[in-house]
């Protein structure tokens, strides 16, 4: 077990690789009352086509979220009974490019993250009961259909990208889950859900060593294992986009993204400097703290939900404008001619100053959120990179890589608007 200190955070680690290869971090934090446990699994709905011992696959979309929800089930009953009986607060989710697994409790760690370590290392699956979960899951597709908050962004996706997985919303389609058996759940956990392709990350009232010593106990030995080749499609040039999506659904006013397409980083340290460019440059262009957001609000263009983000995974990145508008063109039109400005004159640079100081004192307060500090440190690493390292990324950017970020995204070329409008009376 190794201790990493990250001194300008004031925060440390205790690190440790398991024989079978599984990688854990233990952040104790003995001032609270509680603890959590994190298990995440580098495999998303993304990942639907991929080769593994030398067999090709192209399973259906949504799997990744039926394993999830198949995940829970065990030789001797359900994991949320087991832990339930020590006060043990579970859930699960499933995104683009991870499905992790997580309990916290005031009381009863130890039995706790054992019930966790084996629920996530045992695959039980039946015909009986995959086929059950089928009209759970189906329920739960057509809710999202009915969100125009999901569609608005899954309209997008699939207007900016043609063969991209992320175009297939993350549950799948009704369809989709429909070919989804026994022996597929078996194949999928069989190729990801092993301990090298895991990670734990535990905070809280907690000992290291304990942590480390149940996780050895309860997890299996890895044997023989070949990581997948994931395939996510050919590249795709920034031009190859759908201008246009529009659909009209039971909204009171038009919700919209505007989406540009940008070149993704690939993994390493790369992927985080680019995410947090892209967020600032992002803020500056249209954030709440600058001088377009808060025009356009006055004029009533714009609501206080309105928002702009950069977004990043294997193989497509997106910088984002989103919200509701009775014009979403014209507020399309004001990002446009913003971007242009910015092109000729520049950005304010004692503003992006105050904002990069603004963006990490939000983000160290942020470290003692358990549930966002384990996710962020576990995605991180699957993309190569050491989280809590994030406060020499922002020290190392310049209000020169801002404005260059936005000459390179913002271009009515790379762009795709996605509208959900009110259905007619």
């Amino acid at each position: 077990m190794i201790k990493k200190e990250f001194p300008e955070l004031g925060e440390f680690y205790y690190e440790e690789t398991l024989k079978n290869g599984l990688l854990i971090r233990v952040i104790p934090k003995p001032e609270f009352s509680r603890s959590y446990a994190f298990m995440a699994v580098d495999f998303g709905s993304i990942d639907t086509n991929f080769i593994w011992n030398g067999r090709d696959y192209q399973v259906p979309a949504g799997v990744a979220h039926y394993l999830e929800h198949k995940m829970f089930d065990m030789p001797d009953g359900n994991a949320m009974d087991a832990f339930a009986r020590y006060g043990g607060s579970n859930n699960a989710f499933t995104n683009y490019t991870m499905t992790a697994y997580y309990v916290e409790c005031t009381e009863h760690f130890e039995e706790n993250l054992r019930i966790l370590l084996k629920m996530v290392t045992t695959p039980y699956f039946t015909d009986e009961s995959v086929e059950k979960e089928r009209g759970i899951i189906a329920q739960e597709i057509r809710m999202y259909e009915d969100s125009a908050d999901s569609a608005v962004f899954e309209n997008l996706f699939s207007s900016l990208y043609r063969t991209h997985p992320a175009r297939v919303p993350i549950a799948g389609t009704v369809e989709s889950i429909s070919h989804i058996t026994a022996e597929t759940l078996q194949d999928v956990y069989s190729a990801f859900y092993r301990p090298g392709n895991m990670m734990l990350t535990v905070m809280g009232n907690v000992d290291p060593a304990v942590v480390i010593r149940e996780a050895a106990c309860n997890t299996p030995d890895a044997g023989a294992w070949t990581p997948p080749v994931r395939n996510y499609g050919t590249a795709e040039s920034l031009t190859d986009l759908v201008p246009r999506v529009e659909a009209a659904m039971e909204v009171s006013m038009p919700t919209f993204v505007l989406g540009f397409k940008y070149q993704p980083a690939k993994r390493g340290p790369e992927t985080m400097r680019q995410e947090i460019l892209g967020d600032l440059a992002a803020e500056m262009l249209v954030g709440e703290s600058s001088a377009l957001y808060q025009q356009l609000y006055e004029q009533n263009q714009i609501d206080s939900d309105f928002s702009a983000g950069f977004e990043r995974m294997k193989g497509l990145g997106i910088l984002e404008a989103v919200g509701d508008s009775e014009d979403p063109e014209a507020v399309a039109e004001a990002i446009f001619r913003e971007a242009e400005r910015i092109g000729r004159e520049g950005l304010d640079e004692q503003q992006f100053l105050r904002l990069k100081k603004s963006a990490v004192g939000r983000r160290t307060r942020d470290i003692d959120s358990f549930e966002s500090t384990c996710y962020r440190i576990c995605a991180a690493y699957f993309d190569g990179v050491e989280y809590l390292e994030y406060p020499s990324v922002y020290q190392a950017l310049r209000v020169e890589d801002a404005e260059e970020f936005l000459r390179q995204a913002v271009r009515r070329e790379h762009a795709s608007m996605s509208v959900i409008r009110p259905k007619n009376p």
